[in-house]
């Protein structure tokens, strides 16, 4: 590139940035502190618009600039980590990945996750959530006993593409959040530990299956979904436990014929 060229470049950067200087986004904000008593609120803030922030940039704006008690969750800032989830105007998102310039200049409201008891402003208390996924054995279950020195249990890369797509769910919640079963029943085992047991349940090295699809086949597992589909629709990994779920059906619906057609065999 030429000087000249250079320069122009660096001049309708800096004119770009001039123009936008004075650009402001108001995000409405949910506030509250069980501790301090009285009820939730929102507060409004004027924060600057950048057409390459995301939400998560502008609470940190505020965070730093204007309001030090704001309290979030945040920590990769790539997607990966899953801790920033909130309700960004009534959906769940991932405010990492949920770029102001699709909203602008429309004001934003900021909430916690829906389904969820609130700790402090925009940070839930997920215990039950990780309750939930222990609750459905998500290790690796043999029933024999193997020497180290025998090497590792080999796939192929078609045994991977069996269960590889839920292995990639980054419990961010998002999900339990869009589920309208899970905002009646809080006791439903919910999406995420759903897909994560399937994700055991179709690994060639897992011998669990059984006892998962014990726990499956019950009333608060997968019978509680009513297949509307917005877990899937929110994900923000396309993991799609809509489908783990009506997987998982499907194979306690078997298990249940084999258990009323073949008593006497195997169960």
């Amino acid at each position: 590139m030429s000087a000249s060229n250079g320069a122009a470049a660096q001049t309708t950067e800096e004119s770009l940035e001039a123009r936008m200087a004075d650009k402001t986004i108001t995000l409405e904000v949910f506030r509250y502190d069980p501790a301090a008593g009285g009820d939730p609120t929102f507060q409004r803030y004027d924060v600057p618009y950048r057409s390459d922030w995301v939400v998560l940039d502008a609470l940190n704006w505020i965070k730093d600039t204007t309001d030090g008690s704001l309290t979030f969750r945040w920590s990769c800032r790539m997607g990966v980590c899953g801790s920033c989830g909130m309700m960004v105007n009534g959906l769940p998102k991932l405010t990492c990945s949920t770029f102001l310039k699709d909203y602008y200049p429309d004001p934003l409201r900021i909430e916690p996750l829906a389904n969820f008891p609130v700790q402090r402003d925009l940070v839930i208390e997920f215990d039950g959530f990780v309750e939930k996924l222990k609750s459905i054995k998500p290790w690796l279950i043999r029933n024999d006993q193997r020497d180290p020195a025998d090497g590792e249990l080999r796939q192929t890369p078609k045994q991977l593409a069996q269960y590889k797509q839920y292995t990639m769910c980054i419990n961010c919640m998002l999900c339990y959040s869009a589920c309208p079963e899970y905002a009646f029943i809080p006791g439903f085992i919910g999406p995420a530990a759903i897909a994560l047991a399937q994700r055991y349940n179709l690994d060639s090295r897992d011998q669990g299956q059984a006892e998962r699809r014990k726990l499956l086949g019950v009333q608060e597992a997968v019978w509680e979904c009513t297949f509307v589909g917005e877990c899937s629709a929110v994900c923000p990994k396309h993991v799609d436990p809509a489908a783990a779920i009506q997987q998982a059906k499907v194979t306690s619906t078997i298990d249940w014929y084999k258990r009323f057609l073949m008593p006497w065999g195997k169960k």
